[in-house]
């Protein structure tokens, strides 16, 4: 990687680290995810390169080829394995929210717009992502933010892996037919998520969290299962999206609002970005989609599976310390374990 320079350190995680770097010549960013070799390498790591590098849209974070590596966008190094992506400049939407406290109706719509629009492009790739929530939304930086959707490691697709029943996520934003440990429509538990994600935004506190308590995950999971929430007397929310949020939070999943229900709902279309019409948004379901990777999956699995063996000398990416969030919203910031 000697033809690109360290700008920063973007952060750490469970993951391994995160650093911003520039190539030399063209001056390009790219955001370069780092894991440790060894076993930190399994098979949530392979899942997410599998599942996220062919994925083009403009509201998914996208894999980048690493100009000085022959156009490969997973690159073993000595000592961790590198993923090449692009850079969003704008942060987290998690951090937006914590500065405004709460979005208007008006902002919050815009941002789910995106959101949905990117969860609608996975889906129909066959790919359903387990995990949204604030945190694993990114913004590009630009006056009028783009949201990109990041962190595909509990993603499953239905083309390559069985129905999902394990119990991922985050507690918060997890749906109700996830913690039953039975098959489950990974699709609608991620309308779900995206349900809460549109709350968040709206109240600026989880909806099913008890205020007092909201630590107490056993309660949050009661108050999941029962679909118990509300909207607060202090924060004015229309009718419209009143009767949105009423048909994502349903517990019976085959009774919930599906995608395509939610695009066509009166409050999605409000001021709907003329890029995310159905029209606009055809280019990328098309199958000449650029969504071409000079990576082959065995060539990337041959990678994933050599990094799975520890270097010779334990050594670490440098300068990185691991970060943690203190935001009254990240009460419940832990994630579920039960992978599969």
């Amino acid at each position: 990687m000697e033809k690109y320079e360290l700008v920063k350190d973007l952060g750490a995680g469970n993951f391994g680290v995160a650093r911003l770097l520039r190539h030399k010549e063209t001056k390009e960013l790219v955001a370069m995810k780092y894991i440790e070799r060894g076993h930190k390498i399994d098979e949530n790591v392979a899942r997410e390169i599998i599942n996220h590098r062919s994925l083009r849209h403009p509201n998914i974070i996208r894999f980048k080829e690493a100009r000085n590596s022959i156009f490969l966008q997973v690159v073993l190094t000595p000592t961790h394995l590198a993923i090449v992506m692009e850079y969003a400049a704008g942060g987290e939407l998690f951090e937006r929210i914590c500065n405004a406290g709460r979005f208007s109706e008006d902002e919050a719509r815009y941002f789910f717009q995106q959101l949905i629009s990117g969860v609608n492009y996975c889906h129909n790739m066959q790919i359903c992502h387990r995990d949204l929530k604030l945190e694993n939304t990114l913004l590009d930086g630009s006056p009028a933010p783009r949201l990109k959707i990041c962190d595909f490691g509990y993603s499953k697709s239905s083309l390559l892996h069985s129905r999902p029943k394990s119990t991922v996520g985050t507690p918060a934003y997890i749906a109700p037919e996830v913690l039953s440990r039975r098959e489950y429509d990974g699709k609608l538990a991620d309308v779900w998520s995206c349900g809460v994600t549109l709350y968040v935004m709206l109240v600026g506190a989880y909806p099913f969290e008890d205020q007092d308590d909201p630590r107490n995950f056993r309660k949050t999971i009661q108050r999941i299962m029962s679909v118990q929430y509300k909207i607060p007397d202090y924060v004015h929310v229309s009718q419209a999206c009143r009767h949105l949020l009423s048909r994502i939070f349903v517990a019976n999943s085959s009774r919930r609002i599906s995608l395509s229900e939610i695009k066509s709902h009166p409050w999605f279309l409000k001021n709907l970005p003329k890029e995310l019409t159905e029209s606009a948004q055809a280019i990328y379901y098309q199958r000449d989609n650029p969504s071409f990777s000079l990576q082959s999956v065995d060539e990337i699995m041959k990678i994933v599976a050599e990094a799975r063996q520890p270097p010779p000398s334990s050594k670490s990416v440098k300068g990185i310390k691991g970060q943690n969030k203190q935001h009254g919203l990240c009460s419940n910031a832990e994630e579920l374990s039960s992978r599969a």
